[in-house]
């Protein structure tokens, strides 16, 4: 069933629950999840929008039924975690090869396709900063460089040249088509609409995901930044080695955990988990530390 025009601007979330089909059903399920959230609330009473939105929700019980026994469906902390370690990997695998000067219609997908999952996570609560941050500069990143690689122009690596309002803040119609992704954008501030095509048959984001590296969100090498983004940051461990050093102070005893902790420290123990589940110890250790720290200490 053909897209209503109303609800154009789930496309791309549609399209990526469909290229993660048999990659990863869980994002899949998700970014249909947002889709129907998202359409409700754009036109739930036009009749086209209706039958598309009521065929979308038999087709996210139905997921849900094939998944009932997997966790990241079951479990809402689990699924979360699922999600935002996948678009994190996605952003770090684009990022690193942004600042290696490798720019390609991969890492354009991969920068795009991360701020549509932080869009995703959107069903699971309120967006942390640091993901709403993600998101403006994946976007960004996405677009600047394709319109510079279209141009025949050398993108700069890092976000020199963004400014604080700017970003590709929706991608119309065209969208991911079958023989590749074609971004529409626009840009607050005055600048005009512009649309991008990118022909690619599969722009998957490729085997390496590029993590155990230690990006440096802030002003590139050369140039005159116009702004200095440094509010962009990575959440901690993300990227960490194996080998980060614990900070965990000793064991003590007496300490008095309220319920909020208790969720706290499992809810750390589930993202380690889902780490684990693409083999990403840094992470996991990341947050095993964490759970450690606030059952010992009571804090943060």
């Amino acid at each position: 069933m053909a897209l209503p025009a109303q609800l154009k601007a789930i496309q791309h979330h549609l399209r990526t629950a469909q290229e993660h089909e048999s990659r990863d059903p869980v994002v899949a399920y998700y970014c249909r999840l947002y889709a129907m959230q998202t359409g409700m609330k754009l036109d739930s009473k036009t009749p086209d929008c209706r039958k598309f939105l009521v065929k979308l929700m038999d087709q996210l019980e139905s997921m849900k039924k094939e998944l009932g026994d997997n966790d990241s469906i079951s479990q809402e902390v689990v699924g979360n975690a699922h999600i935002e370690n996948y678009a994190l990997k996605m952003f770090l695998y684009a990022d690193n090869e942004d600042r290696g000067g490798r720019f390609h219609k991969n890492m354009i997908k991969s920068f795009y396709t991360a701020s549509l999952l932080l869009d995703v996570l959107s069903v699971f609560g309120e967006l942390s900063e640091e993901n709403i941050q993600h998101r403006k500069y994946a976007r960004w990143k996405a677009t600047y460089i394709h319109n510079c690689l279209k141009n025949g122009e050398t993108p700069q690596s890092g976000p020199i040249g963004m400014d604080e309002d700017e970003e590709a803040d929706e991608f119309g119609a065209e969208g991911f088509s079958g023989q590749g992704p074609s971004f529409s954008g626009s840009f607050r501030g005055g600048a005009p609409s512009q649309t991008f095509d990118v022909q690619d048959p599969d722009l998957g984001p490729g085997p390496s995901m590029g993590i155990g590296f230690t990006p440096n969100i802030g002003p590139g090498p050369s140039g005159p930044p116009t702004t200095n983004y440094n509010n962009i940051h990575i959440p901690p461990g993300a990227h960490a080695p194996a080998n980060t050093p614990a900070e965990v102070p000793p064991p003590t005893g007496g300490v008095q955990l309220s319920a909020e902790d208790f969720t706290k420290a499992q809810k750390f123990c589930k993202y380690a988990g889902s780490a684990l589940q693409y083999e990403d110890v840094g992470t996991a250790i990341q947050n095993l530390q964490k759970a450690l720290k606030l059952l010992t200490t009571g804090k943060e």
